[in-house]
């Protein structure tokens, strides 16, 4: 991205204010012209290529030779060349024009989705299974983007929405009113068990005999916990609680080691179900256990950039309007 000048003073930007040397401040206006000249060895070519008077132009270079004390141009009848004090400066000009064009281009990239931050809250399930793929797909097109993740309980990514501590969040839909929440997918749980396990051929199971296995449980505090107790109570059966872990990864490997059965989100088992390290079981009688995931992200904040786009590759991917 480039600077365009127009009339003199319409940049009176204050840059710099190097006190030691006495200076009060610098104009873009006067570097812009300084550096031109510089590379024309021509002021009236630089004030054609700014689009000035020459007169303008001269008056922006006279300036800053006030501010620094010293000529920067020797005037030698129809061009001029740099003094010594005007070589040893230009380096310095030029470098302050490329940092503020790199900034400026930073800027552009962030209002087009083409570099910044993207800052990300997650359930640990989401997290594990459902966003690496998105974030493949998004990284993929939008290289220039870094991407910061968070993870927590759901109520929890709710909290880091609403404090800003992330951008966006992903996890079962909690309402609140200063958070848009929209539901993105329906996630559900299934019952798996170990290659070696009786019910793996079968690819069901009555209620009844859930009883008479060791069940694996996983995350305590998290709300598939809730959600597997819950249809046990509903099935009318007490199962045999073997063993608790806290992760979802833990339990696929124990259950793979034949201790137990466990009720896994189908989205986590996907893979070893296909690799034939565990098998589904339909459970007889037993309504589908599942649960909303949701986008969740600030009302009444502008959406764009990074967190725009985020936004479009959901949209797309869910086929869902995510109002900004």
């Amino acid at each position: 991205m480039g600077l365009a000048y127009g009339s003199a003073g319409a940049y009176a930007r204050t840059i710099v204010s190097p006190y030691r040397w006495g200076l009060s401040h610098m104009e873009l206006a006067q570097l812009e012209a300084f550096i031109t000249a510089a590379d024309c060895g021509s002021f009236s070519r630089a004030a054609e290529l700014l689009n000035v008077a020459q007169p303008s132009l001269s008056n922006r270079i006279q300036a800053l030779e006030r501010e620094v004390g010293q000529p920067l141009f020797e005037r030698m009848g129809r061009g001029v060349k740099l003094t010594d004090a005007g070589r040893a400066f230009l380096p310095y000009a030029q470098r302050v024009m490329r940092t503020l064009n790199d900034g400026l281009m930073m800027l552009e990239g962030t209002r087009d989705g083409t570099a910044g931050r993207l800052l990300i809250g997650t359930a640990p399930a989401v997290g594990t299974y459902v966003l690496p793929r998105l974030l493949k797909v998004f990284c993929d097109t939008h290289p220039g983007v870094d991407v910061l993740v968070r993870t927590g309980h759901s109520d929890e990514v709710l909290q880091m929405v609403l404090d800003d501590d992330v951008q966006v969040g992903l996890g079962r839909p909690i309402n609140h009113p200063d958070v848009r929440t929209v539901v993105l997918y329906r996630d559900e749980l299934v019952l798996v068990v170990s290659a070696q396990h009786r019910y793996a051929k079968k690819g069901s199971v009555r209620v009844e005999d859930l009883a008479e296995d060791s069940l694996i449980l996983f995350d305590r505090d998290s709300g598939y916990y809730g959600m597997i107790m819950g249809l046990f109570r509903d099935l009318g059966v007490v199962p045999h609680q073997q063993m608790q872990l806290d992760s979802i990864e833990a339990t696929k490997k124990m259950v793979e080691a034949n201790l137990g059965i466990a009720l896994l989100p189908e989205v986590s088992v996907e893979r070893e179900i296909r690799l034939g390290t565990l098998h589904k079981v339909h459970i007889e009688s037993a309504e589908p256990v599942q649960r909303d995931i949701a986008v969740m992200y600030r009302r009444n904040k502008p959406q764009s950039g990074p967190m725009a786009g985020f936004l479009d590759l959901l949209g797309e991917i869910y086929g869902v309007r995510l109002p900004r």
